[in-house]
């Protein structure tokens, strides 16, 4: 077995044969406890006065005056009838002195078998070192969870990062970082919320389980209802149910919720992540526009106390307005082709295959234009952009623009090459929404199963009547990766999805 260094740190680098020994002779000193009637986990609680923050933060008030903490023991230094120990927190990690004095000799010896991983509760009196460290003097110290595996070496950390995805409780121990962008999560998720209810914006939740899979184009997750047997649908997105309320007269709604995706993989897509989608009364995209910038701001402001980001080697700016350009006028920049020329699919899928752009028989020019979007211009979109009026070919809830038919009231904002929302005018227009859905049955006729379904229910809807109105979806996902500075998606899920570790 690998031999404890003089502070009792666990080694580097232990074999998973000293890892087996190690942890076996945790279980016995497990059994030792509970032969001695010791037995940590038969304690219930433990009464936590303060946090190792509070203590550091509120150091002049708490000086001399006893204070309880709980947590990890995460490092001991042995030194004859006195010992200093690291115990961390949910906030951090404060210095104990523990003495055989102070505690007693048969709770020092105890003291002295703890194993790092351990929890702990620690009573005693706020003091500050000699060399200046705030600490707690120890007068009680109670085992109150034995750790029956070995944590990761501190000075290199859990650097697998499958393991760190897949022991996510791990993860949290060994890397302080890691907690503090959840923490951060947390707080950007209470300031979404803040932000629209301030604004008169009425939280809702919708339903998982769908009979229909709409509300965008994607590839649904399918499963069965036993009792009524029939085939049923995990959510896509929030929009139709949401749409419905505003039918029904709720005039700003919104929900926050997890919505699932039978797609691939990559540091920008979970299969299943966290959308907030939002929706007023008589508004468009502009009003939507305004109100995502303002969204962005200030959540940025509130979390982080600023309105630059440092994200991908570049200082993003969410101070300064948005820039706002059409999606014709950004292929027309970056590619230098200018689709308001282009009469025609035929002469669209020409250009198409002059510069390289793979397509297939059954897209129009709308959807060729798109093409020329993701293959010229994302890459280069990279302070806050707003891309507007898509093509009618992709947006198929959407309403048309008056003055030119063929493109829709839409916009997507793009930061550092990547969509962190997307907005419609959407479309009211009941015979046309019939329309467009059933260009989009043909379409999933044709082999796209990622085309929309009919929804009649929806359809009915629209036929009572719905006020002109602004919708707006954001994926919370890639705003916490934005704001926390992550580079994947799986950085921001606590616990993203994973193949079997058997396969």
């Amino acid at each position: 077995m690998a031999k404890e260094t003089n502070d009792m740190q666990e080694t580097v680098e232990l074999t998973q044969q000293e890892l087996s020994e190690q942890n076996r002779i945790r279980r016995e000193k497990l059994i030792q406890l509970q032969q001695e009637g010791k037995d940590p986990f038969q304690k219930v609680k433990y009464d936590v006065t303060k946090h190792s923050n509070e203590i550091k933060e509120d150091f002049e008030a708490l000086e001399g005056k006893e204070v309880a903490i709980g947590g990890r023991l995460m490092s001991k230094r042995i030194m004859g009838k006195a010992s200093f120990c690291n115990v961390q927190d949910r906030n951090g990690v404060i210095q104990c002195y523990v003495s055989k004095n102070d505690i007693g000799e048969e709770e020092y010896a105890d003291f002295k078998k703890l194993d790092i991983g351990d929890i702990v509760g620690v009573k005693g009196f706020v003091f500050k070192t000699k060399t200046g460290e705030i600490s707690i003097h120890a007068k009680e110290l109670v085992l109150l969870a034995k750790s029956l595996q070995v944590l990761p070496e501190k000075f290199h950390g859990l650097r697998d990062q499958e393991l760190r995805y897949r022991q996510r409780y791990m993860d949290l121990i060994v890397n302080p970082e890691v907690k503090d962008t959840f923490m951060k999560r947390s707080a950007i998720i209470k300031e979404v919320r803040n932000f629209l209810d301030a604004r008169g914006y009425l939280e809702v939740e919708t339903p998982v389980l769908q009979t229909i899979a709409g509300g965008a184009s994607a590839r649904p997750f399918i499963t069965h209802h036993n009792a009524l047997d029939i085939d049923m649908y995990m959510r896509i997105a929030l929009e139709l149910p949401l749409k419905r309320l505003i039918v029904g007269g709720f005039e700003r709604v919104y929900e926050i919720g997890r919505v699932f995706r039978n797609e691939g993989i990559s540091i920008r897509h979970n299969p299943e992540f966290t959308l907030i989608e939002i929706y007023e009364a008589f508004t468009d995209y502009h009003g939507m526009m305004d109100l995502t910038e303002d969204l962005f701001r200030t959540v940025a402001q509130k979390v982080l106390g600023k309105t630059t980001v440092q994200y991908g080697g570049h200082d993003i700016d969410l101070g300064s307005s948005f820039a706002r350009m059409t999606m014709i006028d950004a292929v027309k920049k970056y590619a230098n082709v200018d689709f308001d020329a282009i009469a025609t699919t035929e002469e669209a899928k020409e250009i198409a295959k002059a510069h390289h752009i793979p397509f297939e028989d059954r897209h129009a020019k709308g959807d060729i234009l798109n093409l020329f979007f993701e293959e010229y211009v994302e890459k280069n979109l990279i302070q806050p952009t707003f891309i507007m009026d898509y093509p009618v070919e992709i947006s198929p809830l959407t309403k048309r623009k008056p003055d030119k038919p063929e493109y829709t009231e839409r916009f997507e904002l793009f930061i550092v090459g990547r969509e962190y929302g997307n907005a419609y005018s959407e479309l009211n227009d009941p015979i046309d929404q019939r329309k467009r859905f059933e260009h989009q049955e043909a379409m999933r006729a044709a082999g796209d199963d990622e085309a929309n379904m009919i929804d009649e229910d929806f359809m009915t809807a629209l036929e009572y009547g719905m006020p002109p109105t602004g919708g707006l979806g954001i994926g919370i996902d890639r705003l916490v990766m934005l704001l926390t500075g992550s580079v994947s998606i799986r950085d921001v899920i606590l616990f993203p999805t994973m193949k079997s570790p058997n396969n």
